[in-house]
């Protein structure tokens, strides 16, 4: 891919990225307005729900996939060292990382509880 078209990849991935995480957010708003949640038992059925976790999964993943490019961008804009501009690269990278597995996780437990009511 060329150089241009990479710096259009970036781009075209932080619009839609955050086209979903906005058309997300707005649901999330109206559902919870029309339905208010009442105590733990409620947010955990509706969480546990396959479809409300399939797009709270893609949420997550819109989240990190646009502030890695985000920070990447940022990383490559501003830090001129080779060494220190992979150091940092390293360190987004493992922190995000573990953000989107710690989510996962938090997911999955909120379906097993769900499924054992």
């Amino acid at each position: 891919m060329s150089r241009q078209a990479h710096g259009l990849r970036a781009w075209l991935l932080q619009r839609i990225t955050a086209l979903y995480m906005l058309l997300f957010l707005a649901y999330l708003l109206q559902y919870f307005y029309t339905y208010p949640v009442q105590d733990f038992a409620d947010w955990q059925g509706w969480i546990a729900d396959p479809l409300v976790n399939l797009t709270t999964g893609l949420f997550i993943l819109s989240i990190l996939i646009h502030a890695w490019v985000g920070i990447r961008d940022v990383i490559m804009d501003y830090v001129q060292h080779t060494g220190l501009r992979i150091a940092l690269f390293m360190v987004v990278a493992l922190t995000l990382t573990g953000c989107g597995l710690w989510s996962l996780r938090v997911l999955f437990i909120a379906v097993l509880r769900g499924a054992t009511q």
